[in-house]
């Protein structure tokens, strides 16, 4: 890893070196070179730092000795171990000698980083991004979830010095913690995707949430490149960054980058045409066939336009990774049974991300089944915007309506109240929905699962998936 030796760590997290419970001389010269960085003990490899974090469920100082012993070169520990003859890097708090080490290690870094936020999209705003960088760079991307304060620096530590663009999802839930990750990141290009409802627990209102989204530009440096939703009321008057004009994308919003002729192909997909984006090979208009479903996958087409745009790739780049981009397991990912078509998005659930997900089932052919659960984090307002989606799905062609969560009575209960057509079940529990499910359901039925993670409702997938009752 480029720039890191026990000497350099040592200063970059402020630590102090022991050896044998022994404070080491101020700027000790050991410059053993690290090999990896990692808080998994079951991931430590011969001459790699393992840094001794405290979790929910486990305490990394408890696994030091274990992976002293595995060939770590060194560890970083909030504890002088005494009886250690190996290096140990004694910090007050190991969760900001995390952050610290990251940051020092993205500065040695000759890579451009794209970092991205907002209220919903995240994940299919980065798939898309990486897929159209790829068809000229080499790309590193976020993995899975890895998108907070552990996950963030965890994905940094994984950038090489082959890499030539990191595209980093970047989630927040209060405010001061976006600082905290756009100063690991030092993004050179910022994308925001929405302000939408999200974290309004600890964040407030939609103001709040762009304040606190907003400070992604923190650590962007002057010359960076602020690509927003124009579409968006709130991120519509953010003009400038830093000085420079702000890049917009959107289809109602035609200041910038923008998309017309959208014809939905149903689950299959959408084509559209893109508008002023400032390729490399001068070409300002093209058609686009995006895979995936979803009016939303416009918008991240055109992000990912913009970005491709600012990083030198012509048209013919852009639409070719547009076209190549796969969904992912728990985000809009169709899985055909041979009894069902299922539209998997039950990694995350939200009122905005919920009704884009109604959308995107109600363009298939056939029997059109809900099965929506318990949305978290939404504050005080919390049973209205349940209630709303209810409403919203009285306005929709949805045969079936399945909820299951308390939260999620007020989701039936606005749909009821809008004078829905569709048939209305309500659970109060995961499992007693799958008990009374096969009652429920007919073959060639098309299902969306949408729910948090934290509900696992990926379990209701692989039964679907695997047995298809």
């Amino acid at each position: 890893m480029k720039g890191l030796t026990i000497r350099s760590v040592t200063q970059a997290v402020g630590g102090v070196l022991y050896c044998n419970g022994k404070r080491l001389s101020d700027g000790a010269d050991d410059e053993r070179q690290i090999s990896a960085v990692t808080i998994d003990s079951r991931t430590v490899t011969e001459n790699s730092l393992f840094i001794a974090v405290k979790g929910e469920r486990n305490d990394g100082h408890d696994f030091i000795k274990e992976c002293l012993d595995k060939g770590a070169a060194a560890v970083i520990s909030e504890k002088i171990i005494p009886d250690e003859n190996r290096p140990v890097i004694v910090v007050d708090s190991t969760l900001k000698a995390l952050r610290d080490l990251a940051s020092f290690y993205r500065s040695q870094l000759n890579v451009k980083v794209v970092g991205i936020t907002g209220s919903v999209g995240k994940t299919s705003t980065k798939e898309t991004i990486a897929s159209v960088l790829a068809t000229r760079y080499r790309v590193l991307k976020t993995k899975g979830n890895y998108n907070n304060e552990i996950g963030v620096p965890l994905t940094v530590f994984r950038i090489t010095e082959d890499d030539e663009v990191a595209v980093l999802e970047m989630g927040i839930s209060d405010f001061g913690e976006m600082e905290r990750l756009t100063a690991i990141a030092k993004p050179d290009i910022c994308v925001i995707t929405n302000i939408g409802q999200c974290h309004l627990e600890n964040l407030g209102t939609r103001d709040g949430i762009l304040k606190a989204k907003t400070e992604i530009f923190k650590g962007m440096p002057d010359n960076g490149v602020a690509v927003l939703n124009g579409d968006d009321d709130k991120l519509r008057t953010v003009n400038q960054v830093h000085g420079r004009k702000t890049v917009f994308f959107g289809i109602d919003n035609t200041e910038g980058i923008h998309a017309g002729n959208i014809i939905s192909k149903g689950l299959l997909g959408t084509e559209a045409t893109l508008y002023n984006v400032p390729c490399a090979d001068n070409v300002l208009e093209f058609n686009i066939n995006i895979s995936v479903p979803g009016r939303h996958m416009v918008y991240n087409a055109m992000a990912a336009a913009a970005v491709g745009a600012a990083l030198g790739l012509t048209s013919t780049q852009i639409a070719e990774g547009i076209a190549s981009m796969e969904t992912i397991a728990g985000r809009n990912n169709i899985i055909k049974t041979d009894r069902f078509l299922i539209l998997d998005d039950c990694y995350n659930a939200n009122p905005v991300s919920m009704k884009s997900s109604i959308d995107v089932i109600s363009m298939a052919e056939g029997r059109k089944v809900c099965i929506l659960v318990d949305m978290f984090e939404l504050g005080k307002d919390e049973k209205l915007l349940h209630y709303q989606v209810g409403q919203y799905i009285a306005g929709s062609n949805i045969d079936l309506l399945i909820t299951a969560g308390e939260l999620a009575l007020n989701i039936a209960d606005g749909a009821r109240d809008g004078n829905a057509s569709c048939d209305i079940y309500t659970f109060e529990t995961r499992d007693e929905l799958m008990d009374h499910l096969y009652g429920l359901l007919h073959d060639n039925d098309n299902i969306l699962i949408k729910a948090s993670h934290g509900m696992d409702f990926a379990a209701i997938v692989r039964m679907l998936n695997d047995s298809g009752l």
